[in-house]
């Protein structure tokens, strides 16, 4: 009988056979040098143990898991170049989205002004702020004229104790000695005012007066420079109760203007429709549909403020005359001394001939009396300014004038031509 040990040997060698006839080479036993185990499963397939081969169910259950690792890192790979790709993707739309503005840093270009350059001053509130910007763009070509803005964004004529305009403005004037002066004011005074020592709300009888005193003050503290005045209405605001004080208060300062011979703007149909309602988008100064206030109803734009400054810059323009041309840009007025005009010619040296009308009766005779004709003929000879005109023998003689070739009174035959015999009637 055998032995245990040798029963057990030929069970376990069975096995062993039946594997090498199957799977056609024996049991993995060789062994990578220097290489760890996991990067020698990572470079060739791992081969199945006879355990493996012989727990076929059991080796099926444990190979996904082996081979899930891979994948979840070919996931996350996959992943990675999507969000590497989002990423392109955005610097693209980035890249994309920018370009057009290029073009705008070109157009901004501004030339360099003069040391003799027009100055005009702005002065007011926030809104006053955005007219001087849209002026420095208007202007932005013209090297005689320049534009400082000394606009406060929070002031008005109501509040005077945190900035008093009328006491003030003299003194902006004499330090930055302006041609024009350009206002535009009132956006901040929509609120109570203090009047005799007493609060009163807007638009009462106590609030209107007091307010028109303050304007009248400021109007007349510019009219003390001697500097012109331009005095810029309000605009409509998207609120109706604020549109409705504006427009208030613009007669207040088309007064006031007035009264000092200055001169009132009147921006509000600019930017309205034509029922009169507010709008946040209209005409641009080019003629295109544009943004021309931010979303508050309250702020302008930027293609806003161009507008802005487009009614005001007409009105300076007149005022400053060759000053506000772009001209000056390359013919400044340094350049007029070496300017020089060719001399004169002597007196002695000039024919002068006294101007000939293409009316004048001499060319024709008909200055002449008619029985003086006959003597004017014979005078004439043979000088063709004397000799008798065609109109006058058409009209004396009877005699038509010589037909031109071509003209409707030309009635004579080509002689190449043969011409055609008149033909009897029967």
């Amino acid at each position: 009988m055998l032995s245990f040990s040798r029963l057990r040997t030929c069970l376990f060698a069975v096995p062993v056979a039946v594997a090498l006839l199957l799977t056609g080479f024996p049991p993995e036993t060789s062994r990578l040098d220097g290489i760890g185990e996991a990067q020698a499963q990572q470079q060739q397939p791992r081969r199945r143990t006879l355990l493996e081969l012989l727990k076929g169910n059991q080796q099926q259950q444990v190979a996904p898991q082996v081979k899930k690792a891979p994948k979840r890192a070919t996931r996350r790979t996959t992943k990675t170049r999507k969000t590497s790709r989002r990423s392109n993707r955005t610097v693209k739309r980035t890249v994309t989205t920018s370009a057009p503005r290029a073009p705008a840093v070109a157009e901004s270009e501004t030339v360099e002004k003069l040391d003799s350059a027009r100055t005009v001053l702005v002065v007011g509130d926030f809104i006053a702020g955005g007219l001087a910007q849209g002026l420095e763009e208007a202007f932005a070509d013209v090297a005689g004229v320049r534009i400082v803005s000394r606009a406060n964004g929070s002031s008005g004529f109501v509040r005077d104790d945190f900035y008093d305009w009328p006491a003030s403005v003299g003194a902006i004037i004499e330090e930055v000695s302006p041609a024009v002066v350009v206002v535009m004011i009132g956006s901040n005074d929509r609120q109570a005012m203090r009047v005799g020592g007493r609060s009163e709300e807007v638009r009462t009888g106590a609030w209107d007066r007091e307010y028109i005193s303050r304007v009248n003050s400021f109007a007349a503290a510019v009219q003390a420079t001697n500097t012109p005045l331009v005095w810029v209405g309000g605009p409509p605001f998207r609120f109706k109760s604020m549109s409705a004080d504006i427009l208030a208060f613009n007669e207040f300062y088309r007064d006031a203007a007035t009264a000092v011979g200055g001169t009132f703007v009147d921006i509000w149909d600019g930017f309205v429709d034509e029922d009169g309602a507010f709008v946040a988008s209209g005409s641009g100064v080019s003629g295109q549909t544009v943004r021309l206030r931010a979303s508050d109803g309250i702020n302008f734009t930027k293609d806003g403020k161009r507008k802005l400054a487009f009614y005001v810059e007409r009105q300076i323009r007149q005022m400053l005359g060759d000053a506000a041309s772009p001209l000056l840009t390359t013919l400044a007025p340094e350049s007029f001394s070496t300017m020089r005009l060719p001399p004169l010619q002597p007196e002695t040296d000039l024919v002068r001939i006294n101007p000939i009308p293409l009316t004048d009766p001499e060319l024709d005779g008909g200055a002449a009396l008619l029985g003086d004709i006959t003597r004017r003929e014979r005078e004439a000879g043979n000088n063709p300014l004397q000799a008798k005109s065609i109109r006058r023998k058409l009209v004396q003689d009877g005699v038509p004038p010589p037909p031109m070739p071509g003209r409707a009174n030309d009635f004579t035959w080509p002689e190449d031509e043969p011409q055609a015999e008149p033909v009897e009637p029967s």
